[in-house]
């Protein structure tokens, strides 16, 4: 799905209007009848729903919402903030309608109004301001949401709750914003949706589409993309019937360390179970008799320290290289590092302490082998790069970063984002709390380096990886709760995530 910017957002409705043609009223009944179905299904019975409205075409949504609620029996109460003389002319249209439903009780709220009393038990529909503000919210229509958001009740807002910018950070706007339960977005999820720092203000969300154009849609450029199951499906590769493993590629791991073989373990079971061909994970002595009985599937290739990394082995059989996950940060291991990285033009994914060591030694990050992906958490990402003021600053940096070097960076997180060298950038759409715990992350990189070996390009892999990742965690997750999710039940959930690709592959083909 394309993410797209408000200004990109009103093309496609202009179009639509013009080339379906459909008139923009009647755009505006179709988008209010899909959030009036959801609110439907939601609404408790006999719970009142008091909808706050502004003047402008989000207004104009909460009056037709009300107005189909009524409809079915629902009681509404409509509260509309009267900031101004003006009105849209959709807003206008929808006013009138009310006329004939003598059950809804309307109110104009003015500066100095007594607010409406609100509880617990009412549901509040924030349908004030839509994407196109972009000022603080102050003054009054501050005081209201104010006293939405202290009320207790259940706030669903109407396409982006009132007062958050969708494309820039908000974070330090000094105005208003309501913090709803729930969003209902039209047709495309909002770029400030995906930013921990609006996640108490967004709540949980959903998009609901409301037919524009798909054709016009396909044409618009975007630089922005929210990883969706169908595309998926078109980038997941068909096994032959009479392939063998060597179709399956040879990758390399070098991980673990003194006291932190659990890492290596758990990429190497990743990495096998996510079908790489072949495997073989290099790692200090110490941990031989380690790695072989836990990973008997794995071919071990050993250090010639005893506790680490400290040389890489001959790189001739292997189409796929990851390093990091608990090497350390040894001097020794520096410079294998190093070495590592001048002795190969394979792509490399650079994890966990493979980061810490190139932070601390920038220079070396100019000869990292095009295309190679780096997989940090935020806090790993600033040590390469800088501190951020704001989660859209952090992605921004994250894009230039991709740029400057061509590599990808997967930052990791909730809507964890692939950054390509191309400038575009990838949320992914799956994953849960759960997944956050020791060792997730070497997951992950096993993950995406048996999609290198088996011959994904590196977008591809990063992609499809961080899908995988947090679609398997969903299952996991459904089984045992997030509390209660480890690393390895990640890994144990793997199949049935590809059975899901697979299965909607089928569907679609």
């Amino acid at each position: 799905m394309k993410i797209l910017p408000v200004e990109k957002v009103r093309e496609v409705d202009a179009y639509t209007i013009k080339h379906e043609p459909v008139d923009s009223n009647d755009l505006m009944e179709r988008a209010a009848r899909t959030c009036f179905k959801w609110i439907l299904k939601f609404i408790k019975r006999g719970q009142v729903v008091k909808i706050f409205t502004g003047l402008g075409n989000n207004g104009g949504d909460g009056l037709a919402i009300g107005r189909l609620l009524a409809k079915h029996n629902v009681p509404v109460e409509i509260y509309v903030i009267r900031y101004s003389q003006k009105t849209s002319e959709d807003f206008k249209i929808n006013y009138e309608r009310l006329e004939i439903y003598p059950d809804i009780r309307v109110t104009n709220l003015e500066e100095n109004d007594e607010l409406p009393e609100l509880g617990i038990n009412d549901l509040v529909i924030d349908a004030i301001f839509g994407s196109g503000l972009t000022k603080p919210i102050k003054g009054f229509i501050a005081r209201i949401i104010e006293h939405i958001n202290n009320s207790g009740s259940t706030v669903i807002a109407v396409d982006i709750p009132s007062g958050l910018n969708s494309d820039k950070s908000s974070k330090n706007s000094g105005g208003a914003i309501i913090k709803a339960n729930f969003t209902l977005s039209f047709q495309f999820t909002k770029y400030s949706f995906l930013f921990a720092e609006n996640e108490e203000y967004v709540g949980s969300w959903e998009v609901l589409p409301i037919g524009l154009h798909q054709e016009y849609i396909s044409s618009i450029d975007a630089k922005n993309y929210y990883i969706e199951k169908n595309d998926i499906t078109q980038v997941i590769k068909k096994r032959k019937e009479f392939a063998h493993k060597g179709h399956y590629g040879h990758a390399l791991l070098i991980s673990g360390g003194y006291g932190k073989m659990g890492a290596a373990i758990l990429a190497s079971r990743a990495c096998l179970r996510t079908g790489v061909g072949l495997l073989t994970t290099h790692i200090p002595k110490k941990g031989y008799e380690i790695l072989q009985s836990t990973v008997p599937e794995a071919m071990v290739s050993i250090d010639n320290d005893e506790y680490y990394f400290t040389g890489h082995p001959d790189l001739i059989s292997y189409n796929a290289i990851a390093i990091g996950p608990g090497i350390g940060m040894n001097d020794q291991t520096q410079n294998a590092l190093k070495v590592l990285i001048q002795n190969t033009g394979l792509p490399i994914i650079f994890d966990a302490d493979a980061i810490n060591i190139l932070a601390e030694n920038r220079t070396w990050i100019s000869f990292v082998p095009p295309n190679s992906i780096f997989t940090p958490h935020p806090k790993e990402f600033e040590r390469i790069t800088e501190k951020t003021t704001d989660d859209f600053e952090r992605v921004e940096l994250q894009r230039q970063f991709s740029i400057k070097y061509n590599v990808y960076v997967v930052l990791k997180g909730a809507y964890t984002s692939v950054s390509c060298p191309d400038g575009s950038c990838y949320f992914n759409s799956t994953g849960n709390p759960g997944m956050a715990t020791a060792g997730s992350g070497d997951v992950l990189t096993g993950i995406i380096l048996g999609l290198i070996a088996q011959n994904y390009s590196s977008k591809e892999a990063a992609i499809l990886g961080v899908y995988l990742h947090g679609l398997a965690g969903n299952y996991a997750a459904g089984k045992l709760s997030f509390e209660a999710m480890l690393a390895g039940d990640i890994i144990d959930h793997l199949g049935k995530a590809y059975k899901e690709i697979h299965k909607e592959e089928a569907q679609t083909s």
